[in-house]
């Protein structure tokens, strides 16, 4: 995405957009990392072609993966992706060394099976540990290969479970109890810093001016998405709505009390030094996976039609636990909704309509449900609730979503990503003004959808 600077608002142009996926390789489920910072390549030299006075780059992933570096910095191997099912059986092992509660007060993670530590564990036990020289998450690792710098981004670094939750700062004497090396890791950077020019060989290579710049933003693209959302007043939550739901709060300050930790909320890091308080929820992963098996299968579906036709059915359909483990992997989602449907002794869903209507009405009670959490275990009042990224496209899941929180639902910006990151940029340039408010206020100009709760809802 190109962020072309228009007075103090930004217009987003897309450049170019290519598949990522994970690939099945030695029996793990691999990101294909050398295609990935291909594709970025060719996305910079288009960029380049049709703004050729780029001034600044800022990249971010979805959190939790890395790639390890030897100590010559070259990539070791593709690296295994979060969806693979390694993770498994390591949680006690690790939790043998350090108990939940304490990691729990120590880095205020909810348990997810594939957070970075429990996926470090697993290469601790495997060939290649002995050459690791560097852990490096993967916004960072693209970073390095356009500057030379190594560092690594605050906002992702947090959902690595190896940071202070209080201080913010690596914690050293966490991964000495779990036998990682405080050296491993790069010097932990914050959103608006600049990571470094890009060198010069890549400038000439892609038609880079040489005066262009990595910027560091919220790397975690939660934390870039969250710092795009057009509230205007504190009482808010947020729902970035994509692959996975990440539903919670802007918090000043973590909240690590006993009940969060038993309600499986996580505190993580968020551009300007807040808190991101929230719970990881299934997201339209579900959704992506039931099209994909339909199209396998010879079904040509038309995604707007099928969810029109899901928001007229009249029968209820009974929903599903979106966070259930058994829908993480890759497979044949249809037949596992029908399952977990029919364990509890209710019919299945028979046609595409109603599997839609299930993932649907099966999210906004999961987003309702974690938004009263949060809004009780943090004491924050919440007024209205904004949907960002994909799912802010969803009409009927916008819309139920307000009916089943009884709070009205803005829908937008879809890119809030792309927006939240281009805006730390611009700011940390100098070319739109300075903080949260400012940048919160522009992003509020562009054009947003209301849900208000219907008088019928259930």
């Amino acid at each position: 995405m190109a962020g072309v600077i228009q007075g103090q608002a930004i217009q987003l142009d897309l450049i170019h957009r290519f598949a990522n996926g994970a690939v099945e390789r030695d029996g793990h489920l691999r990101w294909d990392v050398r295609m990935l910072w291909t594709e970025i390549c060719r996305g910079l030299k288009i960029l380049a072609e049709r703004y050729p006075q780029v001034e600044s780059i800022g990249i971010d992933t979805w959190g939790v993966d890395y790639a390890l570096l030897d100590s010559e910095g070259d990539l070791l191997a593709d690296q295994v992706s979060h969806r693979d099912s390694r993770t498994e059986s390591i949680a006690d092992q690790v939790h043998a060394v350090v108990g939940f509660d304490e990691l729990y007060r120590l880095n205020g993670l909810q348990f997810l099976p594939f957070t970075t530590l429990y996926q470090l564990a697993v290469e601790q036990r495997g060939p290649q540990w002995d050459r690791v020289a560097r852990v490096v998450l993967l916004p960072d690792l693209f970073a390095y290969w356009l500057t030379g710098q190594l560092r690594t981004e605050r906002t992702n670094a947090s959902t690595t479970g190896l940071v202070d939750v209080t201080t913010g700062t690596w914690s050293s004497a966490l991964m000495l109890r779990l036998g990682l090396s405080p050296d491993l890791f790069p010097a932990l950077e914050s959103p608006g810093e600049s990571r470094g020019a890009v060198q010069s060989g890549i400038c000439g290579e892609l038609g880079l001016s040489d005066t262009t710049v990595v910027t560091t933003v919220g790397s975690h693209d939660t934390a870039s998405a969250v710092a795009a959302v057009p509230a205007t007043s504190p009482e808010f939550a947020y729902i970035s709505s994509g692959t996975w739901s990440l539903v919670g709060l802007e918090l000043d300050a973590p909240v690590v009390t006993r009940l969060a930790q038993e309600a499986n909320f996580t505190n993580e890091a968020g551009v300007d030094g807040s808190t991101r308080f929230l719970r990881n929820v299934g997201g339209l992963w579900l959704l992506q996976e039931c099209l994909r098996s339909w199209e396998e299968q010879g079904m040509r579906l038309d995604l707007a039609a099928l969810l029109a036709e899901a928001a007229a059915l009249s029968v209820d359909v009974p929903p599903i636990d979106v966070d259930d483990p058994g829908f993480i992997a890759p497979g044949d989602m249809p037949d596992r909704i029908a399952t977990a449907v029919a364990a509890k002794g209710d019919p299945a869903p028979s046609s595409p309509a109603q599997f839609v209507r299930c993932i649907i009405e099966s999210l906004a009670l999961a987003y309702d449900r974690t938004i009263a959490q949060a809004s009780d275990l943090a004491g924050h009042h919440v007024e209205q609730v904004h949907i960002v990224g994909g799912g802010s496209q969803n009409s009927l899941l916008c819309q139920r979503t307000a009916d089943l929180s009884g709070h009205a639902v803005l829908a937008g910006p879809v890119e809030a990503t792309a927006q939240g990151n281009v805006m730390v940029q611009a700011q940390a340039l100098g070319l739109i003004g300075a903080g949260l408010e400012e940048r919160r206020a522009a992003i509020a100009r562009l054009p947003l959808h209301r849900y208000d709760p219907r008088d019928h809802a259930d």
